[in-house]
């Protein structure tokens, strides 16, 4: 089996409580498998956890930890 050294996944937050956000993920561009379900804790997001929130798994080399990164809103931007 071949770990994926390198990648970015695309996320979009399903539902979300206190402490936990179900999410489906996708890599990028999209594989034909569909995206995968996983279950996050809200604390690992830099950003406020809301339905529909757009965010991204990114690690960018082999020694590196996997680290998410939210996606600006349009209004967030301003």
């Amino acid at each position: 089996m071949t770990v994926l050294q390198i990648f970015i996944l695309v996320g979009v937050v399903d539902s979300f409580d206190n402490q936990f956000a179900t999410v489906e993920l996708d890599t990028n561009p999209p594989s034909n498998g569909g995206p995968a379900l996983a279950v996050l804790p809200v604390s690992a997001f830099p950003c406020e956890v809301t339905e529909g929130r757009r965010f991204y798994v990114v690690k960018l080399s082999e020694g590196a930890d996997a680290t998410i990164v939210c996606k600006e809103d349009a209004d967030e931007s301003r």
